[in-house]
């Protein structure tokens, strides 16, 4: 979460309130029209509407011949419990079925909209799909932990909000109008963070107070606005690179990358899971030029686990061979999830959540390739996690070029909902891995007794150990070791924003050796190429302890390890710390008040600005 100062008193505010708001039996009121099991036929058919087809109590699924007042109604007894929810036990799922819809829908906490059909132009809603944040004074920089994907979305009055900060995916989405990226009036507030793929926005988008931003394999009409850090790869109709003034970094052609798989709905009602192939040097949508190249994976081929599955009931599933869908619900887990099968897909709906409750790992993928993790939270639930998510087991040689191993919407979190503490958020040991935005947070608020440098203890948020890694979408915040730490050769990231932990108690808490704090984004020593486009690193100290980072970036200096449109900026308002150089010694301090640091590039102990 990024804030500006002017921002800043709100922010707790909000945190306290968002307790779970408990969902009467099968119904909001009486908006839901439930189904059980028994709805579900030997063909995998089921009715539509709360629990249809075996996808969980909490996946609700539309048809058009429910009538759009009915739909309506559940839609807004979804909103009414999840506007504010930010650290509930909720979590829901809307799907919809091919056809077109004329709703509203607005998307609250821990809420995923999905289009079931095998192209976005399936599912039409005559309406806004939107994220706003009403519910928090009109500021967004906490509208978390949402998604909305295949989908084509024709505004009324010609313009999409999606006011998202981190973990506020859209996916695969046709916006038939313009869209802007900032919350609605009163507020006027700022926005911290978001993240378009595989999208077509036919009109402008205006990111008004958006204060970062990635767009990956878009088609736009235009792009206006730009705070601290926009970034565009593989766009067309992207802005030219500009930075800083204003601050647009773009990459014509995303160099490799697949798409997040997603589920569909055969003509059959037979439920299925899309697997979109592998591209290179790719601009604009996969699915462009008419369905997107890829396989699709019967959901019976799939272990559909619920909300009270074990890790022993659902890794058996895995042993025998099965793709794993996670329902929407928390997992809490008291041993890792084993994917050892090449080409596994394990798939959340609804930001289903997993807790590492025994101390363990969450999710522990072989040195294997072509495996899709996506749409998960991982969350820390107990003292002293090794690792949250880990590709690989140590250093190799093996080589996933074709098949690479990816990772999809995986957001680690520690802190928050409840108190435990990790070593290693993710690690990444296999080789050729794509990253596809992550967002792995050590939570700055959250319910009491949640949050406290010894209550929610974090190392670091993103080790790379693996070679030709490459990140899209890298969002990293508060750990207390370095944020990044990349030890793997010829990696490559696409945008990384990233805040330093606000709550150091004294600098010696947070020193190693005679450094001040740690960077926020390190290349190990050895690493003779890497390259990274549009980063950002922040630093807000709220103890009024007179904290400071000696640098945001720390790198070999080689002709090889090139950084491109990198910025720090310091929110301390009057208060003391900051960060004292940009990348190793270079580079302006920004301490001692707000303010912005820019460098063009940084090689081998050159740095331009």
């Amino acid at each position: 979460m990024s804030v500006i100062p002017s921002r800043r008193a709100i922010l707790r505010g909000a945190a306290a309130a968002a307790a779970a708001v408990p969902l009467a039996g099968a119904t909001a009121g009486s908006a839901f029209a439930s189904s059980s099991a028994s709805d579900v036929d030997s063909g995998g058919h089921g009715a539509a509407g709360r629990g249809a087809a075996g996808l969980g109590q909490n996946v609700l699924v539309f048809d058009t011949s429910m009538g759009d007042a009915a739909i309506q109604a559940q839609i807004d007894a979804v909103f009414a419990v999840q506007q504010s929810n930010q650290f509930g036990t909720e979590r829901y799922a809307l799907a919809f079925k091919p056809g077109t819809y004329n709703v509203e829908i607005n998307v609250g906490f821990y809420t995923h909209v999905l289009g079931l059909g095998a192209s976005p132009e399936d599912v039409v809603i005559n309406g806004h799909v939107t994220v706003d944040a009403q519910w928090f004074d009109g500021n967004g920089t906490q509208d978390f932990w949402r998604a909305a994907e295949n989908l084509t979305i024709v505004p009324p009055d010609g313009l999409e909000r999606w006011a998202v900060a981190q973990a506020g995916p859209m996916r695969r989405v046709h916006v038939k109008g313009d869209m802007i990226l900032m919350p609605s009036p009163p507020g006027n507030g700022w926005s911290s963070g978001g993240f378009l793929a595989d999208s077509v926005v036919d009109g402008g988008i205006n990111s008004g107070s958006q204060q970062q931003w990635l767009s990956r394999n878009d088609t736009i009409g235009s792009w206006a606005g730009a705070n601290w850090n926009m970034v565009f790869v593989g766009v067309q109709g992207a802005p030219a690179t500009s930075f800083p003034t204003p601050p647009y970094t773009t990459v014509d052609r995303t160099p490799v990358v697949r798409e997040k798989p997603f589920l569909t709905m055969d003509r059959r009602g037979a439920y299925h899971v899309f697997v979109p192939a592998l591209r290179r040097d790719s601009t604009g949508t996969s699915w462009a030029g008419g369905p997107a190249a890829g396989h699709s994976i019967p959901l019976t081929e799939f272990h559909v686990a619920q909300p009270g599955d074990s890790a022993a009931s659902i890794n058996a599933a895995l042993a025998r061979g099965k793709h794993l869908l996670l329902t929407p619900g928390i997992y809490p887990l008291s041993a890792p999830l084993r994917i050892s099968r090449p080409g596994t897909v394990v798939l959340g709906l609804g930001l289903a959540t997993l807790q590492a409750v025994k101390g363990t790992s969450l999710i522990e993928v072989a040195d294997i390739g072509d495996v899709s993790v996506a749409g998960v939270i991982l969350e820390a639930a107990s003292a002293n996690s090794p690792v949250l998510l880990r590709v690989g087991d140590g250093h190799t040689r093996k080589n996933h070029a074709n098949q690479p191993t990816a990772l999809f919407d995986v957001f680690p979190r520690i802190g928050g909902a409840v108190p435990g503490g990790t070593e290693v958020s993710i690690q990444i040991d296999s080789n050729d891995v794509i990253v596809d935005h992550v967002w792995a947070w050590r939570a700055d608020h959250g319910l009491d007794g949640t949050v406290g440098w010894s209550v929610n203890p974090a190392g670091v948020g993103f080790l790379v150990n693996g070679d030709r890694v490459t990140a899209y979408g890298l969002f990293v915040e508060h750990h207390q070791n370095y944020e990044v730490l990349w030890n793997g050769n010829q990696g490559r990231t696409y945008f990384f924003q990233n805040e330093h932990p606000y709550d150091v108690p004294t600098q010696s808490a947070w020193k190693h050796g005679n450094t001040n704090g740690f960077a926020a984004y390190k290349v190990g020593d050895h690493v003779t190429e890497h390259h990274a486009w549009g980063l950002g690193s922040y630093a807000f100290f709220n103890l009024n302890a007179n904290i400071y980072a000696d640098r945001a970036y720390e790198v070999p200096d080689t002709p090889g390890v090139v950084f491109t449109s990198l910025m720090t900026v310091c929110l301390n308002g009057a208060g003391g710390g900051g960060i004292l150089r940009c990348i190793n010694n270079t580079g302006d301090p920004v301490v001692n008040g707000f303010g912005t640091y820019n460098m063009k590039s940084y090689s081998n102990g050159v740095g331009t600005v």
